[in-house]
């Protein structure tokens, strides 16, 4: 079992796979714009080998490329076959070469996609992978029903949900999850679970309205176009649908379980990688902090009695007005001048409503 890791990568393990075909190569499309992909296929259609493009019937905004693209690839020899509109989107990404090997993508055959995102790709000669993909291919050609009979093989909409909500569970140290969106509510609650009860959990990607109880860093250097999920380093899923309702429920989505030792080190190295400017970030907030309460208790120590109230002051206007307030050495002198004002103030009022008061008894 084999990584493809993105950007890294780039275009030439799938130009190469299919410069080696020598039988067959079955394709599924959901955008490709890589000119060395399209020309391999034609040039394997033209040496004999049976090309089979399992084209999306749409996706947003390609829909006049996908249709010529198959126009092209038509009149190169190729069998081209759209895939049917009972689902939301056929968003699926798979190669099979000579039905010996399996290449299962989180990323398109797209410039964006190899050049400029992080993705991951599995590439498996695992007999019983290949069969269920030669089984979904065929069903999805044909526009037949698909019954998986795998639970590593994580079809959406057919076993996705339950399959990875039962991969989640099991977790008992840590998750390293990948995902542009996750908001399904069942998938949000089962994270949430899982945190309460004691895995760390590390998320690059964006969260929905539901996920309080979970945070998110940001993916820096590339853009974010995988869903993968490392758990306790010792599996992995990488496909192709997000921790999203419409992913697990309405559309065509392909991923994978793994256990390859290799595969799932390398994983876990890269999301480290990844991960590293948030603790830097997160540093530097704590860092911040830190500076400001400093600051706040240099700037109240010498107010007493009324410090305690003076310090609930001075936190509200540090909140009010961000904690660079008090990083600046003027805007602090100012504050304290003021503050020492008020008070002084503030005293000599309560005194004289007290002497009035012994006066009037």
């Amino acid at each position: 079992m084999k990584l493809l890791i993105q950007p890294e990568d780039g275009v030439t393990p799938i130009v190469s796979a299919l410069n080696k075909a020598k039988k067959s190569i079955e394709m599924l499309i959901f955008r490709l714009d890589r000119k060395q992909i399209e020309e391999a296929l034609q040039a394997a259609a033209a040496r004999g080998v049976s090309v089979r493009a399992l084209v999306a019937f749409s996706n947003r905004g390609g829909e006049q490329q996908l249709r010529r693209l198959e126009t092209r690839l038509l009149g190169s020899g190729v069998t081209v076959t759209r895939t049917g509109d009972d689902l939301a989107r056929y968003h699926a990404k798979m190669l099979l070469i000579d039905r010996n090997i399996l290449y299962v993508l989180s990323f398109n055959y797209t410039t964006a996609d190899m050049e400029r995102s992080r993705a991951f790709g599995i590439v498996t000669r695992n007999a019983k992978f290949i069969q269920e993909a030669v089984r979904l291919f065929e069903a999805d050609s044909t526009r037949q029903a698909y019954v998986p009979s795998l639970k590593t093989f994580l079809v959406s909409p057919a076993n996705a949900r339950k399959q990875l909500s039962e991969f989640i569970r099991k977790a008992r140290k840590e998750l390293l999850i990948y995902d542009p969106k996750i908001s399904d509510p069942q998938m949000v609650q089962v994270l949430q679970d899982r945190s309460k009860a004691g895995v760390q959990i590390r998320i690059i990607g964006r969260l929905g309205r539901r996920a309080t109880a979970l945070t998110a860093g940001r993916l820096r250097e590339h853009r974010l176009h995988t869903r993968t999920i490392v758990r306790d380093r010792k599996q992995a899923f990488v496909g192709s649908q997000s921790l999203r309702k419409v992913e697990l429920d309405s559309r065509r989505e392909l991923g994978l379980i793994v256990k390859d030792a290799s595969v799932v080190r390398q994983l876990a190295a890269v999301f480290e990688r990844d991960w590293e400017p948030n603790e830097k970030d997160e540093e530097k907030r704590n860092g911040a902090r830190k500076e400001t309460k400093d600051s706040i208790d240099k700037l109240t120590k010498h107010l007493d009695p009324l410090s305690a109230a003076v310090k609930r002051a001075v936190k509200k206007v540090v909140a009010a007005t961000g904690e660079q307030t008090l990083a600046n050495g003027n805007i602090k002198d100012a504050v304290k001048e003021v503050v020492k004002k008020t008070v002084k103030q503030a005293v000599k009022e309560a005194v004289e409503d007290a002497a009035e008061k012994v006066e009037s008894a």
